[in-house]
Parts: C-alpha cells; structure tokens; sequence
C-alpha cells in the first residue's frame, strides 16, 4: 500500500510539473512579448539625442550597458518576479488587485453597496491574521478607514496607475512595430527609407487593432514559438557578437563603469537614463498577467529564459558597439539592426516584426481587461463586452476602446516618426506605473502581510528611490514626448473620476429617497394594481430598501406581474466569487405579496452570463430560498423591516445538486419519468405557452402546504415569461450648486451616460422583455 501510495504521489509531482512548465512555455507568448522587443529600441533611444554620444573611450556604451544590467537585475527579477508576484489577489495580480486587497483588509473600498455579507466570501481574505491592536500598522490602518481624504486619494493612486496602462497600450505597439521594421533602412536609401517606414508601420498597426475581434484563441498557440524563437535569435546573436567581437565586455557588467558613466556625462547621462528605462518595459505584465498563470511558472519562464536572453542580447550589441565608432554606426543611431550579421538581417527583421506584434497584442488584451475591471468597480462607463474564447478566461475585445487605441496610436506613429519621442513617452507610462505599484506594495506589506512598517519603508525607499531616478530623467523629457502619456492618463483620470463620482451621487439619491416598508403595506397585496401572470425583474443598485423608482413604476403602470424580483448586480472587491456564493436572496414584505429580493455578486474578472442561464439560475435561486425555509412572516413593520435585512445565500443551479433543480422544455415534450429520490411539482395544462416548466424537488416530509403553493406560483409566472423593468434616470444638479458640480453632472456625466452601453445592453439582457421607464435625479 506504501508502495502504491508513494508511485501515485510520483505521478502527481510528475503532472503538476507537467503543468508548471507548460504554463512557463505559453507564457512567455502572452506576459514576456513586449519585455522581449525592448533590444529593438533601447541603444537606440539611449544615443538618439544630444544628452550622450558613442565615443572611442567606450566608457558610455559601458556605462549603459551595466545600468541596462542592473536595471533587469532589481526591478523585473527582484522587485517583481520575487516580491511582487506574492501579493496576489486569489491568483490575480495588477494595481486592481493590490487596491482590492488594501479595500478588504482596510475597508476603504469606493464601492458604495458594500454589504458585511461580503465579507463572508470564502476568497474575501486570504487568512484570519490580525493586526495588533497596538503599533504603527493598526494606527495606519485606523487612519485610512477615518480619514475620506486617504481613501479617495488611494483610489485616484490606482486610477493614475491604471490610466498609464491605457496609455502603455497605445504607445507599446507603436514603437514596437516602428522600431521592429527599421531594420528597413538596410536595404534602400535613406531618402526611400524615409517615405516607406510609416506607412508599412501603419498599415501593420491597422491590420492589428482590425483582426482584434477574432480573439487570439485561433491563432495564440504561435506566441509561445514566436516570441521563444525570438529570445534564442537574440542570445545567439548576442554570444556571436561577444566572442566576434569583444569577450571581454562582461566586464561592463560591474557597477563601477555606471560610476564612470555619470562621472563623464553628468547632466547627459542623467538625461539619457529615460532610454536606458526602456528596458524594463513590460516587466509589469509579470503581475498583471499572473491570473492566467501561475507565479512559478512565471518565475520560471523569466529566470531561465527571458532574462538570460536580454543579457546576452544586450551585452552583445554593447560588445559589436565597442568596436565599432564609424560613421556608419551614428548614422543609423546606434540601432539593433547594425549589430546583426549581414546575411541574417533579413530572417530577423521578419522575425522582430512578429514578435512585435504579438507584444502588442498582449498589452492590447492587457488594456481590455483593465477597463473591464474599472468598469465593474463602477470607475469606468459601461461598455461592450465581447468574450472572444469560451474556453480561455479573460479573453475579451471591446469594440469602442480598440478603435480608440488604433486612432491614437496611429497618431502617435504618423506624429513622431522616429523612436526618440516615442521611447519618452511610453518610458514616462511604464516607470509611473512602478511607482504606483511600489507605493500600494508599502501598505499591502503593512496591512495585508501584516509585516513591520519599517520593512515597508525600506521597500519604498530602495525601489522607489531607483524608479524615481528613471521617472525624473523621463519627466525632462516632457516636451520631446513625454507629454503623451500625461495627457492620455489626464482625459482617462476625468473620464473615471466623473463616472465615478456622478455613480455614488446617483445611488446617495435612491438611499435618501428609499420608499418605507409602510407605504407597501398600505397598498395591500395587489399593490393598488392588477397583478397578472410573470414575473417582473425590477434593476436596482439598492442592496436594501424599495428603490424611489419603484413608486413611479406602481403609479404609471396599470398593471404589474405576480411575482416581482428586485436584482441588484453588484461587484465586489475580488477577482471571483464561486458559483455557490453568487446569489443573495430574501424577501420584502408579507409572504403573500410575493415580492423578492436578489443581490448578484460578481468579481472584477468574473464573466457575466447571458440572459437565459441568469433566468434559470435567478429562479432556481428563488425556489431554493422558499423550499429551504425562508425568512419573512406576517408582523409588525419592524419585524418586516429586520427581515428584509436578511438575506440567504444561494448558489447557481448547477451547485446545489441536492437542492430544487429546474427543467424547461417544450409544450410537446411533457412526458417525464419520477423517481424515488425527487418530486416533481408540475404546472397544470395551459395551451400556448412556449415551455413547460418544472420544480425537482428533493424528498423531504417538511414541505408543507404554504411553500408548495408559493413555488407552484413561482413556476406558473415562470412560465408566463419574465419581464425586465429598467429605471432611466437623468441626473441634474440641485438649484444652488456650484458651477463644478454642474459642470461635472449635467454635462460631464451626462455625456458619458448618453454615450456609454444602457443597462440592458451591459447587463445581456433581452431587448424584446425589457421596459424602460425615466426619471429626474436633481442631487
């Protein structure tokens, strides 16, 4: 039995090191793309201005490359492949999971529909540590749950992080592809070279943001091989050139020759390092990729491949550089290019073509995912999901946000035409973003790995102190570039802050003007109406209370379902929430008003369903809260109002398999076998109805009649169709507000409301079952 047992635990290392090094393989098409083209430009970017010149003494091609060296050393590999990939957030990684983390652990989500039920989600925290009560962490924690200020300007810190992303997603594929093709200039004059290198950099950008709705799940399998091939042409490149040319330029690898660098260059040097940060570029979607892999896998990938790869491929253009001062070599400004052998230009040209691409394409899909989440933690107006794989999370294209980064990415490639301000500008966005990761890193080492704030003073200070170096070299460059990225993060900042901020003022509105729990009463079970058959699915964003809306709905329509489901579609601060926690479901009011109550919770990276598995899992939530025993008997109005406080966690269908489990089919195909195990409650014969619909019960002596009866009722309006009744809502501000606030609502959130996705679009909802109905906000 030992025997036996120790083979089986053999065989489980053997498949889960199966895994871990293929999931290694296909990362480094997806997470190492754009890290893996930064050779292409970042000599050159470094030597393309006046700040520095290649000269005979060699000692600035030393000096940059020993900064190159050390730059990949402590910030990809230390920083992020060894500290940063720990602070995942259930496997997900990216600035919105170090800012989910810190709105867990410290309260301070924007989120305003939190609910304490929340919090007993299984993946809510990772572990039951508490922070002392006494000491610098408890006193920082307390501070930033006090204090609105801190919390608001935690979240602008995300956003700002986020908004450079965006950014990075419009500036990586131009520079990438802009420099991938100048390899050009070998093969025809400069004049020609000229008018050819930004109309083919164009037409490949085209091609790439127009194939972007296809998904890449038809053509991802050749990432890996690209990008793989890619790193080996590279290092092989870089070892022929450092035994051809110079052995002896592992030398340069030692950080006294960064010494000598800016002992001669002073100010140039200083400059010049906005070039030299180029190398790092990419080194961010190591975390932000990290949900669809693993961080050994990841950590793998980039220790054994990746990072060999850049050094040797850097040390040997340095090597081929030293030797090497015509005036050919400052002609083509110190290009990738010129460092390859002659014979094998053009293999690698098309090679580096590829490679860029699929780079691209990875920040591209990055960028999706990121508005995604800033959509769902209601910073971001919504917008159209497509989900282009249904076997690959995360796979998704956002129509108007592609055309958006082709637009602008075009204008960038047609508005600079050469890799010196473009390398300015997408540097400035890559190094903001790792100081916005270095400083939420600071509070997750305090509050989520409840560490010493001395340790997380110490992280802050030595990275930060390294990144703020590159950040101020890049911020010179402001008028040569570098103004892009501020600009783009400026317009993307506005956008979310004004969604943002006219969201929480517009459900401040619905929580001052709830309907009480009275006013349902007095209308009695017919709530002053005729009540036919269906059910009527009110949206709201109240997690409590009758929305104000509901009011108008009773008063202007003649009549209103039997069943009544007010939903609330909520996201909460966690990647996922699992199937069996999804649905929160109680009662308002008396059981015989038949009215409900369902919070559907979703995560930042979760996927919606369509509109008719949400039916089915909606109802069968329903029924498995009324045959469970629910909640909710004929009292007194505080009674009912404690009641409705109570909710009942409910799975999807498929997750609670010994509970009520529905069938639909049609009229034609009623004919069903029972079993022993289950009763089954039928509707009665009705001609013309589209489906049939059943209740599995399981067996059980304690149904009495009254639940029977409900879910009978619940089955027939089931099978009379569901409705969807959306409340449109114009928001204006008050008589009396400032000229900001007025601005910021009726203009500012106004137009984005008008030009974003309506709920029943965002939401999959079925056009020909939806009813909308408008009403004034003035906040």
């Amino acid at each position: 039995m030992d025997l036996e047992t120790g083979v089986y635990q053999n065989r489980a290392k053997v498949n889960s090191w199966k895994t871990v090094l293929t999931l290694a393989y296909q990362s480094l098409g997806v997470v190492y793309g754009d890290l893996s083209t930064s050779p292409l430009y970042v000599y050159q970017s470094t030597f393309a201005g006046e700040d520095i010149q290649h000269s005979e003494t060699n000692e600035e091609i030393y000096g940059v490359l020993s900064f190159v060296f050390w730059t990949l050393t402590l910030v990809p590999l230390l920083k992020y492949v060894f500290i940063v990939l720990k602070a995942d957030d259930n496997g997900e990684g990216g600035t919105f999971a170090l800012y989910s983390l810190l709105c867990r652990h410290a309260r301070v989500s924007s989120l305003p529909n939190f609910q304490l039920a929340d919090e007993e989600l299984s993946q809510y925290k990772k572990d039951n540590k508490k922070l002392c009560n006494t000491g610098l962490g408890s006193r920082l924690k307390s501070m930033l749950e006090r204090h609105r200020v801190l919390q608001r300007s935690l979240l602008v810190l995300a956003l700002v992080g986020t908004c450079m992303v965006i950014g990075d997603g419009v500036l990586t594929p131009a520079i990438s592809v802009f420099s991938a093709i100048s390899g050009l200039e070998f093969s025809m004059s400069k004049e020609q070279h000229k008018y050819v290198e930004v109309p083919v950099a164009c037409v490949i950008l085209i091609g790439l943001f127009a194939l972007q709705h296809y998904g890449t799940h038809r053509v991802g399998f050749l990432f890996a091989p690209v990008v793989l091939t890619w790193l080996f042409c590279i290092s092989g490149i870089g070892i022929y050139n450092i035994f051809r040319w110079n052995p002896h330029v592992y030398k340069a690898l030692s950080p006294y020759y960064m010494y000598q660098f800016l002992r001669k260059t002073q100010k140039g040097g200083w400059m010049s390092l906005g070039g030299i940060l180029l190398c790092i570029t990419g080194s961010e979607a190591m975390f932000a990729d990290l949900g669809h892999f693993s961080q050994l896998s990841i950590q793998i990938a980039f220790t054994s491949v990746v990072y060999p790869a850049l050094i040797l491929a850097y040390m040997g253009q340095a090597a081929y550089l030293s030797m090497h001062h015509s005036a050919e070599i400052q002609m083509h400004r110190v290009g990738f290019y010129v460092s390859v052998p002659e014979k094998f230009r053009w293999p690698v040209l098309v090679i580096a073509i590829l490679a860029a691409v699929v780079g691209s394409q990875a920040i591209i899909t990055g960028t999706f995912s990121i508005i995604k989440q800033c959509s769902a933690m209601g910073c971001f107006p919504k917008v159209k999901l497509v989900h282009t794989s249904s076997k690959i999370h995360g796979q998704i294209y956002i129509p108007e946000i592609n055309w958006i980064l082709m637009l602008l990415c075009l204008a960038v490639t047609i508005g600079f035409r050469d890799t010196k301000r473009m390398g300015n500008a997408s540097g400035l966005a890559v190094i903001t973003v790792m100081l916005v990761t270095t400083c939420l890193m600071s509070l997750v080492i305090v509050l989520c790995w409840h560490q010493s704030v001395f340790l997380a003073f110490c992280f802050v200070v030595f990275f930060g102190t390294i990144e703020a170096l590159y950040f101020s070299a890049s911020l010179i460059k402001f008028r040569e570039g570098a103004w892009v990225p501020i600009a783009l993060a400026f317009v993307f900042l506005a956008v979310m802050h004004v969604w943002h901020y006219g969201t929480l003022k517009r459900y401040e509105f619905d929580v001052q003007n709830k309907v009480s729990i009275n006013w349902l009463l007095n209308l009695g079970p017919s709530l002053g109406i005729v009540r036919v058959n269906g059910i009527g699915v009110i949206h709201t964003e109240l997690v409590s209370g009758i929305p104000a809306i509901f009011s108008h709905f009773v008063t202007n329509l003649p009549a209103f379902h039997q069943v009544l489901v007010f939903v609330c579609i909520k996201s909460v601060p966690i990647p996922h929430v699992r199937p069996e926690e999804r649905f929160l479901v109680g009662r308002i009011g008396p059981k015989e008003y038949r009215i409900y109550r369902c919070i559907v919770r979703y995560g930042y990276r979760d996927v919606h369903k369509d509109d008719m598995e949400f039916e089915k899992d909606l109802v069968c939530s329903i029924a498995e809260f009324i045959r469970s025993g629910s909640i909710g008997t004929n009292g007194t109005i505080e009674e009912l109002e404690k009641d409705e406080d109570k909710m009942t966690v409910v799975g999807t269908c498929s997750t609670h398999e010994d509970g009520i489990q529905i069938s639909e089919h049609d009229i034609n195909n009623t004919e069903t076998v029972g079993t022993s195990e289950v009763r089954e409650i039928r509707s009665p014969p009705v001609m013309q109805r589209r489906k049939k619909v059943r209740f599995i019960v399981p067996e059980s002596p304690n149904i009495d009649t009254s639940v029977r009866e409900e879910l009978q009722e619940l089955m027939e309006a089931r099978e009379a169709g569901i409705a969807y009744i959306l409340g449109q809502s114009y928001m204006k501000a008050k008589q009396g507000s400032s000229m900001i606030k007025k601005l910021v609502i009726n203009y500012g959130y106004e137009f984005l409301r008008r030009n974003s996705r309506v709920a029943s679009y965002a939401l999959s909802l079925p056009h020909a079952s939806t009813l909308e109905v408008g009403m004034v906000y003035n906040v």
